[in-house]
């Protein structure tokens, strides 16, 4: 009787969890199918740039997933900040570009998206030896490993509106989350396919080696030197510049372009609406 009575339990828990899965499943794929409404729209279009310049049939594969990220993702404002459509379109906006062709990975493992209205100060450990010093350290964006995403507004909405300057720090910080996919924040992230790592490791082996002699040298403007850090930022910066300079990228560095092209599923240099940043003497 007792064990007829486990069996029972086990497979009423069994039924439940499909149940939530193909629920969770439905759901999902109806958020995607969904398009956004005209209100939303006219803040993608006033509020993103990136998003206008995007193929007309890209657009509508864009509404969904900003559908399902809106769904699954928790706003928070912090010191007061008021989370608004707005606040929520801007960032998702920028972040749905970064899975927009990644065979729908929508930035697992984390839920929150802390919101301060300026640049905000956080507690940063630097070590010398076995010296630890403390001190604050202001931040425009920072993404917490398997934690939430903490942005400032007055940088998002700056780096959102100027879409040619290859600084954004949503796409900054949410490229962070693609990278911790594998377990690890170290530039690295899940590749589509396993015959890509090969290539990846070479180019990006060494276009991160010449990228910190330009900077050395002074000659660097396709990527942000705040990637000379780590490889993990500069696949953040990389990435950011992929998205904001990408024809001058792809002039300049077509090595590295076409690692980003390929993982990201998207040539931007081809959409419409970019100008040709060319800055004279520079790589």
């Amino acid at each position: 009787m007792e064990l007829t009575i486990v069996i029972a339990v086990i497979a009423f828990g069994v039924v439940l969890w499909v149940g939530f899965k193909w629920h969770k499943k439905t759901q999902r794929a109806k958020l995607l199918q969904t398009t956004l409404t005209s209100e939303y729209i006219e803040i993608l279009v006033s509020k993103v740039p990136l998003y206008s310049r995007l193929p007309h049939e890209m657009r509508t594969i864009m509404q969904g997933c900003i559908n399902y990220f809106l769904a699954e993702k928790v706003f928070v404002g912090c010191n007061g900040f008021v989370i608004t459509d707005e606040v929520r379109l801007t960032i998702a906006g920028n972040a749905c570009l970064l899975v927009l062709n990644r065979n729908k990975r929508y930035f697992h493992g984390f839920e929150s998206i802390l919101v301060y209205p300026e640049t905000y100060s956080a507690k940063q450990v630097r070590y010398d030896g076995l010296v630890e010093t403390q001190g604050d350290s202001l931040r425009a964006g920072e993404s917490w490993h398997r934690g939430p995403i903490v942005l400032a507004w007055s940088d998002v909405a700056y780096g959102s509106a100027n879409a040619e300057d290859g600084h954004n720090v949503i796409l900054h910080e949410f490229a962070h989350k693609l990278d911790e996919e594998n377990k690890l924040m170290d530039g690295l992230p899940i590749l589509r396919e396993p015959a890509d790592y090969k290539e990846w490791s070479a180019v990006l082996t060494k276009e991160y080696a010449e990228f910190l002699r330009r900077a050395e040298q002074g000659k660097n403007d396709v990527i942000d030197e705040y990637g000379s850090i780590s490889a993990a930022e500069f696949f953040a910066v990389a990435t950011e510049s992929f998205f904001e300079k990408s024809r001058y990228m792809r002039k300049k560095l077509p090595k590295l372009y076409h690692q980003f092209e390929t993982f990201y599923g998207l040539d931007p240099a081809g959409w419409e609406g970019e100008e040709d940043f060319s800055p004279p003497n520079a790589r």
